[in-house]
């Protein structure tokens, strides 16, 4: 994908700049000891009585600074570089977390629709199974009318909410969360009429 392309382009450009980087932090590198060997050499030649003149001395001097400045700005650069892929690259991955945020919020809002599914077929019947679903669509309007209206939704917690007792009343339980299921036929007699 474009993205994808986008994310190995920048990838590459980041290997460039640390090379650069490292080549420079060689220059460096070897601009010290240059500067370690003139003054080893030198104080080897002032031991055998050979002194430079002071323009020598200047002039190395001037074309170190020079050499010095250059890399300084070079290093600067190239951080810069660095910095500015970086936050290109992490915004990419911010990206790519939030896509996987969202793919992953949509696997569970499918899983739970799903569920819902599974429940309202437990509770009203297979559609496909059950020819005359029409007939229950009052009671699934009646169990379903809090989805679609505020009212309706107070005035259901209102009646739950005569019931509530504190937590330490011996008849007392919680609200339960989603719908109550029933549960499985205690005997053989009472499965016949379930189906």
């Amino acid at each position: 994908s474009q993205e994808q392309e986008l994310k190995a382009a920048a990838d590459s450009v980041l290997s460039e700049v640390r090379k650069k980087q490292a080549d420079t932090k060689r220059m460096v590198d070897i601009l010290r000891s240059l500067e370690k060997l003139r003054k080893l050499r030198k104080e080897a030649a002032a031991r055998k009585g050979v002194c430079p003149p002071p323009s020598a001395d200047e002039a190395f001097e001037s074309q170190v600074e020079s050499l010095r400045k250059l890399l300084k700005n070079r290093t600067e650069l190239y951080e810069a570089e660095e910095r500015a892929l970086r936050v290109m690259l992490e915004g990419e991955q911010e990206e790519e977390r939030k896509r996987e945020m969202e793919k992953k919020q949509k696997k569970e809002r499918e899983k739970l629709l799903q569920q819902k599914r599974e429940i309202d077929s437990k509770l009203f019947g297979e559609p496909d199974e059950f020819p005359l679903v029409h007939l229950l669509q009052p009671f699934r309007d009646y169990y379903l009318q809090a989805e679609h209206s505020v009212a309706a939704l107070i005035q259901i917690r209102h009646e739950w909410d005569q019931y509530l007792v504190p937590a330490d009343h011996p008849e007392g339980s919680c609200i339960p969360p989603g719908w109550v299921l029933p549960s499985l036929p205690s005997s053989d007699t009472w499965a016949t009429a379930v189906r």
